[in-house]
């Protein structure tokens, strides 16, 4: 084929090895490309966009193919090239003294935190798929995660990009300095662009001292309203230490233990809502005496119910997998509405509580799952259907459920996607809602990069025309 000839057979997959690279995360949504372009540096990234366009085809980015909103799987298999970064893995360096590193874009997050810590240092970029997903994903998608209380959203801990724009050449961004006001923070437009704007092949990120002491407690609580009023004490007393604050329903441990058999339960009782705290630090800081202290006041006023804290880390982790393999069961139940969406934080237990009820109410045959960062007003609220429903009457279900969460959503003021970006799947619900002064200026800088329109078309905005 003509880009065999262009960019050669150790770049170019055909066939039937294309097939893994156009399937999402969860195996929902299998469909096709003309090929996979696999580069091994940013000339070749350059090459490959430049022999693509040559062509009159469309780039589709893929970094690990994590993505929650099929922004990296094709869906025009006839005029759709796959450009997976998998092979660009170097970490070219990491500086101690600057605590900053460059990383290219292939690499995957938890081999650059094992990386980061064997120098000393932390990245707390932290997400459930760390052992696949890969850095330029993260930071086409602004990935959010479990440290975002503390840390922000991957946006804040970018110093510097390397791009290949759509026309194949190179915006060479990867400074390391803190403080630049240059002018337009022009990094900023690739950041959670999914891929729309150019190709990030690599990535300069500041870090942080490592957390050399960590306390992780879970906490039985009377209401999820009680989560709120727990999160504002604990800002209070806890202060900037506090690096993870979930909320998880008791149908967690459930679906947990569906997909991890050997866990076992860590507390006693059925509360109404859990929390699972984190508090960490260095140096000086008692950190196991803050959440000692912390938990003795607020079991005191009532607030938490029952708690248990991890003795070791590998408490803590166990004490995490409950979280984790919350997500597992869910999926070993079958397909269902997977929401990220968010909230003003002094309104996440009302708009759980209404998005629950009217649910109930029209459709008593699902089971709502919420969960998510009371920090930051994230909630995942899931919609899983019944068992032994054809795909039709599944469909049908998650359908009306989306419908039901965006219009309770609408009532709050909320985003309908927090952490998981826009891709294909959310991209009628963003345009419905997107206000047009808004849609004419993302619109405007889609046509000025990428004015043919050949980066990743389909999600988010595509083209003026499309849009």
């Amino acid at each position: 084929m003509a880009l065999v000839r262009l960019l050669g057979t150790d770049l170019v997959l055909c066939g039937p090895e294309v097939e893994r690279y156009c399937r999402d995360w969860h195996g929902d949504v299998t469909t096709g490309a003309v090929a996979v372009v696999r580069p091994r540096s940013t000339l070749e990234v350059s090459e490959a966009v430049r022999a693509i366009r040559s062509l009159g085809l469309q780039i589709v980015p893929q970094g690990g193919n994590t993505g929650l909103v099929l922004g990296g799987t094709p869906d025009q298999p006839a005029s759709q090239v796959v450009v997976s970064l998998e092979r660009m893995t170097a970490i070219r360096r990491i500086d101690a003294d600057d605590f900053s590193a460059v990383v290219e874009a292939g690499v995957i997050l938890s081999e650059f935190k094992d990386r980061v810590e064997e120098a000393g240092l932390y990245f707390p970029l932290a997400l459930g798929a760390q052992g696949s997903c890969r850095i330029g994903g993260n930071v086409s998608t602004n990935a959010g995660g479990i440290n975002v209380l503390r840390y922000g959203m991957t946006r804040e801990l970018v110093l510097g990009l390397e791009v290949v724009l759509p026309d194949g050449s190179i915006f060479e961004g990867l400074s390391t300095l803190r403080k630049d006001n240059r002018g337009i923070d022009l990094k900023q437009l690739f950041i959670g662009a999914e891929g729309t704007l150019g190709i990030i092949t690599a990535v300069a990120f500041k870090l942080a001292p490592p957390a050399e002491k960590v306390a992780t407690a879970l906490l039985g609580l009377g209401a999820l309203s009680d989560a709120i009023t727990l999160y504002r004490r604990a800002r209070r007393d806890c202060c900037d230490l506090m690096s993870a604050f979930e909320f998880m329903p008791p149908v967690a441990f459930t679906l947990a233990q569906e997909a991890m058999p050997d866990l076992s339960l860590p507390m006693s009782g059925d509360y109404p809502a859990y929390v699972l705290m984190e508090i960490s630090g260095s140096g000086l800081v008692d950190i196991d005496d803050l959440m000692q202290r912390f938990l003795e006041g607020v079991m005191e006023d009532g607030l938490v119910l029952d708690g248990v804290i991890a003795s070791s880390r590998s408490q803590a982790k166990g004490l995490w997998l409950f979280r984790e393999g919350m997500n597992e069961g869910q999926a070993k139940r079958g397909a269902h509405l997977r929401t990220d969406v968010s909230v003003p934080l002094s309104r996440l237990p009302e708009f759980v509580e209404k998005a629950e009820a009217e649910i109930a109410a029209r459709l008593p045959d699902c089971l709502c799952v919420s969960y998510g960062h009371v920090g930051d007003g994230n909630v995942h609220l899931n919609v899983l259907p019944p068992g032994g429903l054809t795909r039709e009457d599944v469909a049908q279900r998650i359908y009306t459920a989306k419908g039901i969460v965006n219009a309770v959503l609408d009532g709050f003021g909320g985003s309908i996607s927090a952490e998981h970006g826009i891709g294909r799947l959310k991209k009628p619900d963003f345009l419905a809602r997107v206000p047009p002064t808004q849609l004419q200026l993302l619109t405007a800088i889609k046509q000025a990069i990428d004015p043919a329109g050949i980066m990743n078309p389909g999600c988010q905005l595509n083209s003026g025309a499309d849009s």
